[in-house]
């Protein structure tokens, strides 16, 4: 099996940058790692996850433009910065990994869609959740006519977080929309599609007086229902209430909490509900470990060998991309 050559741009305080680089070096049968760079001053804002590339090359972002030799690049640069880089990236010629959801200015995504699309290689973004396993079997489990027609979707990723990181959400139109609630937005546009109506409802708590937007919900209007995607920085217990369920016309299906464990060592609880009973416990399942982002790197070293097709188009990632910013306030 042919290694991909790939270097690293970028180290963000707040995301997913650490674990990204950390899978790319645990699988050295899958990637050769050139190097890595850290723009923008980020070696002093990224804290102690630095130390993840102690031992590899430092490089310039020239070098790793430049080198033809390396033909893939992970973007883990701040959010506001994502998108700068990615076009970069991709206007070498190099595949694409870049963390969720891309940048803040709307113009700049489409235009990194465009390039992708004329260069013909590959964009993947980071929503871990798509290769959550208990995830892709539900999907296949709609995809087969198993729940019936869908009615609605609730989804929700709350978390408890210190006044520092909701108060860095106000950086991002719609805050905790933007910063986890395009996750939840990605699984509702997978299974429902396009919504007839969106409703944004962000809030600031004001908790620790925090302004930041630290409170997301959007509503989503469709023909049969309506569904919802809920996350908020200022919840305890947050964590383990995380959960997805869709509702359909035969079955119901639930999980909670959507993940637990260690990140290389995760959990998903399933529940599917057939009966008409009011005590009906369902049928219950425990789905792990599994690594939060091995599978996620593994596909994307596939996709760059041309060996998988990305079932996330360009076409798909721009109207996830539009109507995460309908979610987040913005007008388009």
């Amino acid at each position: 099996m042919r290694k991909v050559r790939i270097a690293h741009i970028g180290c963000n305080k707040n995301s997913h940058a650490k674990q990204i680089f950390r899978s790319l070096t645990v699988q050295p049968e899958l990637f050769e790692v050139v190097g890595y760079t850290l723009p923008e001053n980020e070696r002093e804002t990224a804290g102690n996850r630095v130390s993840v590339f102690e031992g590899y090359r430092e490089m310039t972002l020239e070098e790793i433009l430049n080198d033809p030799t390396i033909e893939a690049v992970t973007v883990e640069t701040e959010e506001l910065r994502l998108t700068k880089y990615a076009q970069m990236a991709a206007e070498h010629g190099k595949h694409i990994h870049m963390e969720k959801p891309g940048g803040i200015d709307p113009v700049a995504f489409e235009k990194l869609i465009k390039t992708v699309k004329k260069n013909g290689k590959t964009l993947h973004l980071g929503y871990m959740y798509r290769y959550n396993p208990v995830v892709m079997e539900l999907l296949e489990r709609i995809k087969a006519g198993e729940l019936g027609e869908i009615i609605s979707v609730e989804a929700q990723m709350d978390c408890h977080h210190p006044a520092e990181l909701r108060e860095w959400l106000g950086l991002h139109p719609g805050g905790m929309m933007f910063y986890l609630g395009c996750h939840l937005i990605d699984l509702i546009l997978q299974i429902q599609g396009k919504p007839d109506a969106i409703l944004p409802m962000n809030r600031a708590t004001g908790v620790e007086g925090v302004s930041a937007e630290d409170f997301g919900m959007a509503v989503f209007q469709y023909p049969r229902g309506i569904s919802f995607a809920k996350t908020v920085a200022m919840e305890y217990g947050g964590y383990l209430r995380r959960q997805l369920v869709v509702t359909g016309s035969l079955a119901t299906v639930e999980l909670k909490p959507f993940e637990y464990g260690t990140q290389q060592e995760m959990y998903t609880d399933v529940r599917t509900y057939r009966e008409h009973g009011w005590s009906d416990p369902g049928t219950f399942k425990t789905v792990g470990p599994y690594d939060r982002y091995d599978a996620m790197m593994a596909a994307f070293a596939a996709m760059v060998r041309g060996e998988r097709e990305n079932p996330y188009t360009p076409d798909y990632e721009l109207e996830l991309y539009r109507t995460l910013m309908t979610c987040c306030g913005v007008k388009l």
